[in-house]
């Protein structure tokens, strides 16, 4: 039990800076805290029981991974994601991941086989299903196992420094109507150059199935 007092949400442990950090970073990416909008410094101390000291490194380390702007004289707000900055980050990752395929076709043997056609049976599933929370969850997945498989970890962080910028959106090009099925025959493609494997057209698939991606949420935003 907490001592008389105490608040569940009050930290304690020595790094306070690098805990603040990581709850502020989960309520980002959960919109508990919105995209553009002002971080309250004074209610998030309060709520946490801490000074602004830790509050402030914490959100440097934030600002230093793209996802709150800090403002001199004004503050700090959660980093709002416009069209142009979606034109330039999804060419990116389509090279990032477009290379992951490539490598991993490099290197796919029974047990990636097998992993894949597991994740993909699973989309197939979900897209059966219009499980669209369930098939994107899945596709995050399938993605993954792709790096994995790759085992570049180079390669593996930038992408993953370059997808967390992608969890400030609202939304997510799956929800378009036509978009599920479209992604399906898309990781088929990627899947199926995996077989071969054809490491250039697998390359040239993923890179298709992320620019088209970025296509989809053009047309939502726009809806």
């Amino acid at each position: 039990m907490l001592p008389k007092g105490d608040s569940p949400l009050r930290i304690t442990r020595s790094a306070l800076f690098e805990e603040v950090a990581e709850r502020l970073r989960t309520r980002i990416f959960a919109h508990d805290l919105p995209p553009g909008s002002w971080i309250d410094e004074q209610a998030i101390t309060a709520e946490y029981g801490i000074s602004r000291t830790p509050l402030r490194e914490a959100l440097k380390v934030l600002a230093s991974e793209g996802l709150v702007t800090l403002t001199p004289g004004r503050g700090c707000k959660v980093t709002l994601l416009t069209e142009q900055d979606l034109d330039e980050i999804f060419p990116i990752l389509a090279l990032l991941e477009g290379r992951c395929a490539y490598e991993a076709a490099l290197r796919m043997d029974e047990a990636a086989h097998a992993r894949i056609d597991a994740l993909h049976d699973a989309l197939e599933a979900h897209f059966i299903a219009n499980n669209i929370e369930a098939f994107f969850e899945v596709n995050q997945q399938f993605h993954l196992a792709i790096q994995e498989i790759a085992g570049n970890r180079w390669l593996t962080q930038l992408v993953q420094d370059t997808r967390q910028k992608l969890k400030l959106m609202r939304f997510h090009s799956l929800f378009r109507e036509g978009r599920l099925q479209e992604s399906l025959e898309e990781h088929r493609a990627i899947v199926a150059a995996l077989r071969q494997p054809d490491a250039a057209a697998a390359q040239v698939a993923m890179e298709n199935h992320l620019l088209q991606g970025r296509r989809a949420m053009g047309r939502l935003g726009s809806a």
